[in-house]
């Protein structure tokens, strides 16, 4: 925990918060859940001011595209790589023997997490500087003219422009109730007879997560 301290320019005083934020609910009840829910509302707080703050020009359509691109899972899963954050996650035996650690949707959870605990113990302007000092390079090289599309609008264009029937999708089933509810939803392409199954935190993620994937199978296709 000392190396991800160093990484995130942050030393908690209370080290048993960072714990928490990395811990997954695969161990019990004291997870990162909540910290989760949090960081991701400050994350989204933070990066919301800086590019109103960046790009003045820039109206609020972009703006949220530029948001959205930057909060993304596979942003913060990037971002994951760089803390080498599965070094340090705290996982029950079964996410420990499947490769949990691995994953992509816990790894962005626990990093959410970690920003909520610095917020919790420091307050808005330390976590401000936190998510700032990590996403430098990508706000610097960040072009608010790109178009910076989603993956299902990606993939919906895709299958447009080849005369392909539209993607469906459908919620299998949820766990959990509230701020702690997981979604998985399936994606089928009918044309090409794929078919993938996601989840996340929201339908919107669980979605993006499918479109992703069936985007790249189709582009290697």
């Amino acid at each position: 925990m000392d190396k991800l301290q160093q990484k995130i320019n942050y030393q908690f005083k209370d080290i048993t918060l960072l714990k928490q934020a990395l811990t997954h609910r695969s161990v019990g009840k004291n997870n990162n859940e909540r910290l989760e829910f949090l960081g991701d509302s400050i994350l989204g707080v933070v990066i919301s001011r800086e590019l109103y703050k960046r790009f003045d020009r820039v109206d609020e359509g972009k703006l949220s595209r530029l948001r959205s691109h930057l909060v993304r899972g596979k942003t913060l899963a990037e971002l994951a790589i760089t803390l080498e954050l599965s070094d340090s996650l705290i996982l029950g035996s079964g996410e420990l023997k499947s490769g949990g650690y691995r994953r992509e949707s816990i790894q962005t959870d626990a990093v959410e997490a970690i920003f909520g605990a610095v917020f919790l113990e420091a307050g808005f302007e330390v976590i401000n500087t936190v998510i700032l000092d990590l996403y430098q390079t990508l706000l610097d090289e960040i072009n608010p003219n790109d178009s910076l599309k989603d993956p299902k609008t990606q993939l919906q264009e895709y299958l447009q422009k080849r005369g392909n029937a539209l993607p469906i999708y459908e919620l299998v089933k949820t766990l959990g109730k509230d701020h702690n509810a997981v979604f998985s939803m399936s994606c089928v392409l009918e044309d090409q007879n794929m078919q993938v199954e996601q989840s996340g935190k929201s339908i919107k993620r669980a979605e993006q997560s499918c479109a992703q994937i069936l985007l790249n199978k189709l582009i290697s296709l």
